[in-house]
């Protein structure tokens, strides 16, 4: 037996050890809201601290404010240059209702094969698996040639800013690394003819579109002497319903539609045809196509209003943009302007919090975990597309450092990413993918780092 199948062997018997670490994670609550005081990360931070102390691995936190603690860990290797980096973040996203939830969203239950909770999935499964991989190269004393780099950054779901945006611009020797595994993808998806994969290569660009709506006040008893705010949001809102975004087809993911059994060479005039030809046996696909093909714009917040007995005379909308690559900001201003073009007394400010980005497809790294994955699922069937993420992730902060960064989580094919429920009530991760992902992580960081 190879010193890695030892290794990927002590995961399957490492599984308890696995999962506790999980729930103690998702049972710390650092919700961030995105008003700040938020977040709490640095209680993570000080929990992993602790954990990994008990094999010697020290590691720093970085806090970008109070209590905005960032996760670094070092491993060195003997070129003392790093030669990997694992990424994943602490915060997670508010719980809306909680009482529709099967289990408390904090208690990290474990039920029908899955770890329940806030943050299971999103993404602290990914910073246990990475943990593990951690310990499992101390523990066996797993010489390194390159240093492998572990940083877990705060606020990663309202922009970065006190996270990897920070650490990017006043921190960026402590995440300089040419290759890193982050969020965004590794996912199974059906296809036909056998296991396939998402590597994620890149994402779609975000920003934030505040939407004025004016009117004029008047006592709601009499509300013909003013103009009501909340009619002329009702005409916002239609025509951000009716928008018909321009079809593109042009990401990589459109190159590799053979896999999922689909013939027509896809473009801006046939993908809807495409995508409803796939609802119905692929629908978690049709969606991704979806999402992929053109820009989205849809409303999520609404603010206006001073009291009951008065009409409105100011609404605000938030509105939630995601861009293709091409798309820059000046292209989605004309695109507000054509929508909200002839209504009277609206206004908009772009507030743009994330720009398109990606990394090459065929690379060596792209082969490795390729080969890994295989590897550690111990399956020669695996095939691969590449595809942009419909969110944004901290990737896009290293990949203009230099860094060829995938989004790659390791979950495991017998495991359903539709009951992952990510930002969703009863959000999990199935324990499946919690030990895949730690083999994946850890073949990896072997196979690249590792004096052989």
């Amino acid at each position: 037996m190879t010193q890695l199948q030892d290794l990927l062997a002590q995961v399957d018997s490492a599984r308890d050890d696995i999962i506790a670490l999980e729930q103690a994670l998702v049972r710390i609550p650092t919700v961030n809201t995105g008003f700040m005081p938020t977040g709490d990360e640095s209680l993570v931070c000080e929990y992993v601290k602790e954990w990994l102390s008990m094999d010697g691995i020290e590691c720093q936190i970085l806090e970008a404010a109070p209590g905005r603690g960032n996760l670094i860990v070092r491993m060195e290797g003997r070129s003392g240059k790093a030669g990997l980096m694992f990424m994943s973040h602490t915060d997670v996203v508010p719980v809306e209702e909680e009482e529709k939830w099967r289990f408390p969203p904090f208690s990290g239950n474990v039920a029908d094969g899955r770890v329940h909770g806030r943050g299971a999935s999103d993404c602290k499964a990914l910073l246990t698996c990475q943990l593990m991989a951690l310990r499992l190269l101390k523990r066996n004393g797993v010489e390194l040639e390159d240093s492998l780099i572990l940083a877990s950054g705060a606020d990663e779901e309202h922009g970065g800013r006190y996270g990897f945006g920070w650490l990017a611009k006043n921190h960026p020797e402590l995440i300089d690394a040419p290759l890193a595994v982050n969020e965004g993808g590794g996912m199974p998806i059906e296809a036909a003819g056998g296991l396939t994969y998402i590597l994620g290569t890149g994402e779609k660009g975000r920003l934030q579109v505040e939407v004025t709506i004016k009117g004029t006040s008047a006592h709601a008893s009499v509300p013909w002497q003013g103009t009501n705010a909340l009619f002329r949001l009702a005409q916002v809102v239609q025509r951000l319903e009716a928008y018909e975004a321009e079809r593109d087809t042009t990401t990589g993911l459109f190159e590799h539609l053979s896999n999922f059994a689909i013939e027509h060479k896809p473009s801006a005039a046939n993908i809807d045809e495409i995508i409803a030809e796939t609802e119905s046996h692929n629908p978690r696909f049709a969606s991704l196509m979806r999402a992929l093909s053109r820009m989205t714009v849809t409303p999520t917040m609404i603010q206006g209003g001073i009291k009951s007995n008065s009409v409105p005379e100011s609404i605000k909308l938030t509105c939630d943009v995601r861009t293709l690559p091409h798309q820059d900001e000046t292209y989605v201003r004309e695109q507000l302007n054509k929508i909200f073009e002839g209504l009277a007394d609206v206004e908009f400010e772009i507030d743009y919090m994330a720009e398109p980005n990606s990394s090459p497809f065929e690379t060596d790294f792209a082969e490795r975990i390729k080969a890994n994955t295989g590897l550690a699922l111990e399956r020669e069937d695996i095939r691969w597309v590449p595809a942009i993420s419909t969110g944004f992730t901290d990737s896009r902060f290293t990949r203009p450092l230099g860094t060829i960064t995938y989004g790659f989580t390791g979950s495991h094919p017998d495991d359903d990413p539709v009951l992952n429920h990510i930002h969703g009530t009863d959000e999990s991760v199935g324990i499946l993918s919690l030990v895949s992902g730690t083999k994946i992580m850890l073949a990896l960081a072997y196979d690249i780092l590792a004096v052989k």
